[in-house]
């Protein structure tokens, strides 16, 4: 049996203590997520369903599963009162390895300001009062395609106000191409972080993006989409003497449609002004398609500027009718080195100085994109904000007080929210109530998940959808 597969062994080691330590008496946990703040002022919901249909759909409690965990955490703990598998022994007795539990959730999709609730999880027998905070190291998780495609999201934002004001187009579905599949941590983020992706852009490499939104979000369509392009190890194969031989392979091997070629094996700028602009320049005009230029080292701004005034002097270019110069659509300029949100302001801050349209360039993002995030990128967080103990409702939350970094004892922003809570809309923006205040509002959060069943299937393309700017 593989690890991922049982679910009781993915929870942190010292959450099997718990139902000993929560206080006797009590029978009902109810907690919620929220992004507590960070980079960005709003979230895109995302990646629940697959973390509900993966993990935690059906009957996922079986005697081979609780003998395999009690097994294991006798070893973990080196004593034999810590995992109780009678509480496990319970699900499966009594629900047939189905969990006892349900979710409400924010429909997918739905961008939503920080520092509300997204997310709520409580039990339905009073018996797994543990339960809810057991599956908290799992459903936490949801942090990474949540903030992925908030940053995507993001990104789009940037470009399509590059595009407006610089170009003649608002086609920008491929202008952000996901390069982090090599570089993602595993397959499984790769996948998430690659569906996230899709959702704001069409562009991809990480074709396990497009795989996971088809088989966890009900799609057909492959929404990632590619275009053939070389690597350096197609590039320097004959050697720096016998690069502009390589380029011509590349042109007569696709002589329609785009085709990348990255060009800074030995020397951008010569790449450029030599053989593209030079040797080459008549052989890539004549292609019915476009022949898109990567230089993938050197500093972004300083050598996309060099690369494109060597490119308008060597093919020419228009005036587009907001006074900003465009290549010959035969040729194009990819970044994919060093790219990401900070960079992508800082090459479009420096195209609209020199009079470049921002549709000369498209962009490749990969470790920015899938790896340099982490849950406090956002400030995720899981917090018990209700119980039930001897049969008294009790709010519960944390408010600490802390010292700064000027010594000053101060109220701490990982304060959490209280009560049992709802999601509501007024006066078009979101607002986190608890569930009594003002009766009249509809609740934005939805039961998605009940007693081990999906109540709830949330399609790709609805999702995309609801995520769009």
């Amino acid at each position: 049996m593989k690890t991922q597969d049982n679910l009781i062994l993915l929870s942190d080691a010292y959450k099997y203590s718990h139902h000993k330590l929560y206080y006797p008496g009590t029978t009902r946990m109810y907690s919620y997520l929220e992004s507590r703040g960070g980079e960005f002022d709003n979230t895109v919901f995302f990646g629940l369903q697959y973390f509900l249909k993966a993990y935690l759909t059906g009957k996922v409690i079986t005697r081979e599963k609780i003998d395999a965990a009690e097994k294991l955490l006798v070893q973990v703990f080196g004593r034999n009162d810590v995992f109780e598998r009678s509480k496990f022994d319970y699900i499966l007795e009594k629900y047939d390895g189905y969990l006892p539990i349900r979710i409400k959730a924010v429909p997918e999709g739905t961008a939503v300001p920080v520092s509300n609730v997204l997310m709520t999880i409580e039990n339905t027998d009073d018996e797994c009062y543990w339960l809810p905070n057991f599956l908290e190291t799992l459903l936490l998780q949801v942090w990474y395609p949540i903030t992925v495609g908030t940053l995507s999201r993001e990104v789009r934002r940037v470009v399509a106000e590059a595009f407006r004001e610089t170009a003649d187009t608002d086609f920008i579905d491929f202008v952000l191409n996901d390069f982090g599949l090599r570089g993602a941590s595993s397959m499984e983020s790769a996948g998430l972080g690659g569906a996230a992706h899709l959702l704001n852009f069409q562009g991809s490499d990480n074709i396990v993006g497009s795989l996971l939104a088809q088989e966890f979000y009900g799609t057909d369509k492959v929404y990632g989409l590619s275009i053939p392009a070389t690597e350096h190890s197609i590039c320097t194969l004959k050697g720096e003497a016998g690069e502009l031989e390589v380029f011509k392979h590349v042109l007569r091997t696709f002589p329609t449609g785009t085709v990348a070629c990255v060009s800074d094996s030995y020397d951008i700028f010569r790449a450029c002004a030599e053989y593209w602009g030079g040797e080459l320049k008549e052989m890539v005009l004549s292609r019915q398609g476009t022949l898109v230029i990567r230089p993938d080292s050197g500093d972004p701004v300083f050598t996309l500027l060099r690369v494109f005034d060597i490119l308008f002097d060597k093919f020419g270019y228009t005036v587009n009718g907001k006074g900003y110069k465009v290549l010959p659509s035969q040729v194009r300029v990819i970044q994919g080195d060093g790219v990401n949100i900070h960079s992508i302001r800082a090459i479009y801050d420096a195209l609209r100085v020199n009079r470049i349209s921002a549709e000369n360039l498209v962009l490749g993002m990969g470790g920015a994109l899938l790896q340099k995030v982490d849950r406090d990128t956002q400030k995720f967080a899981f917090k018990c904000s209700f119980a039930e103990v001897n049969g008294e409702n009790v709010d519960v939350r944390k408010n600490p007080t802390e010292l700064n970094g000027h010594g000053q004892l101060v109220k701490s922003f990982k304060q959490s929210k209280a009560g049992r809570l709802k999601l509501v809309k007024v006066d078009g923006q979101f607002q986190t109530l608890r569930e009594e205040e003002q009766p009249e509002l509809a609740d934005e959060l939805v039961t998605v998940f009940e007693n081990g069943v999906l109540l709830v299937d949330q399609k790709y393309e609805t999702i995309r959808e609801r995520a769009a700017l």
